[in-house]
């Protein structure tokens, strides 16, 4: 085949997508059946619509929620509120990424569905990817993409140096009803060592997502515990877990969040969304610059596999243009992230913000894109 897509999220899908249409032979390898639940903030910037499109895959036909305005809660309940330059929609995960996956098989791509890739290696002498499946599978590539999502084995098969680091985080999402919630809001809500995201996905449904510390977790002994101590201490978030439907008995848990710094190219393989590099929730954009790294991706292995340019080529390429597009924006993110969490200094920050809502315009500039 020509490429071999590790990981079926938004960037291996879009990616596949983008290739499929472009005349190559794609498979894509993932470890679960589609549709399913994944633990994201479900809210993606307006940047990407023009890249959907151009895949025939606008997102409109899936009704989504369209957002338009940003508020952010200090634990004490002081409130900032700014309109979204360029605005967003929401849409869940589970609806969004099955709606890339019936797009692509359409288009050609080959799955292989409830399965991992174990090891990947590089032959000098073919010029090519060997990549072993968990069944004993191997299957080979002219070109690898890993976007296979925040952290798995395979990081520690690639002896990658941010898998031996420890991280404190921790993700929590749920789907919501709520009445009254403002379907054109994005709220962000901080209490002690966190923060949660609200907005509107499709139907009359919300997706609520945290991200908390394990100290929090092992300090109350559950999820449910630990909410009624820590998060409801915000007044927002008291309301929204005192009065929320819960749309699914547990909730999506995932651990050891890292937002340690990642190589775009890792062993020949090209990595592309969080894979590469993950956003601070925060800053909430990280769907749209998983889309963003697909298309950079695509277009680097379409070039190399055109002959355009050679391997080295086509990874100093993405190199390049994933650095330019995304390593500015994960350092402001991950500066913006010590800002909260903390009680007292989210109270000074968000007060001090009320009164300078330009900085607080140049902060999300900082960690959006433009339209591509």
């Amino acid at each position: 085949m020509d490429i071999l897509v590790i990981g079926g999220g938004l960037a291996g899908l879009a990616a596949a997508l983008d290739l499929a249409g472009r005349g190559h032979r794609v498979a894509v390898v993932e470890r679960k059946q589609y549709p399913f639940h994944k633990v994201c903030g479900e809210y993606v910037s307006n940047e990407v619509l023009p890249y959907l499109q151009r895949l025939d895959a606008d997102p409109a036909v899936l009704a989504p929620a369209v957002i338009s305005q940003f508020l952010v809660s200090s634990p004490g309940g002081r409130t900032l509120t700014l309109p979204l330059d360029l605005g967003g929609f929401g849409v869940s995960r589970y609806v969004l990424d099955d709606f890339l996956y019936q797009k692509a098989v359409a288009q050609g791509v080959t799955f292989y569905l409830k399965c991992t890739v174990t090891d990947v290696v590089f032959d000098d002498k073919t010029d090519q990817h060997r990549a072993t499946l968990a069944d004993g599978r191997v299957l080979t590539a002219r070109v690898v993409l890993g976007a296979y999502g925040k952290r798995t084995n395979l990081d520690r098969q690639l002896q990658r140096p941010f898998f031996s680091q420890r991280s404190p985080y921790l993700g929590v999402k749920y789907h919501l009803r709520l009445a009254g919630f403002p379907r054109d809001v994005i709220a962000l809500h901080n209490f002690a060592d966190g923060y949660a995201g609200i907005s509107a996905i499709e139907e009359d449904k919300l997706c609520f997502c945290y991200l908390t510390t394990r100290h929090n977790l092992r300090q109350h002994g559950t999820i449910p515990a630990m909410e009624q101590a820590i998060l409801a201490k915000n007044p927002f978030l008291r309301d929204i877990l005192g009065t929320a439907e819960v749309l699914y008995p547990q909730p999506e848990v995932i651990n050891e969040i890292s937002f340690a710094p990642k190589q775009p190219v890792e062993q020949h393989i090209l990595m592309c969304g969080d894979a590469a590099g993950l956003i601070t929730p925060l800053c909430g954009n990280g769907m749209a610059m998983a889309l963003h790294g697909a298309a950079l991706g695509a277009a680097a292995a379409h070039d190399f596999l055109s002959s355009h340019t050679s391997r080295a080529g086509m990874e100093a390429t993405y190199t390049r243009a994933w650095t330019a597009q995304f390593s500015n924006r994960l350092r402001v993110g991950r500066a913006v992230q010590r800002l909260f969490g903390g009680p007292i200094l989210s109270e000074l920050v968000v007060g001090s913000l009320r009164y300078w809502p330009a900085a607080v315009r140049a902060l999300m500039r900082r960690t959006h894109g433009e339209s591509f």
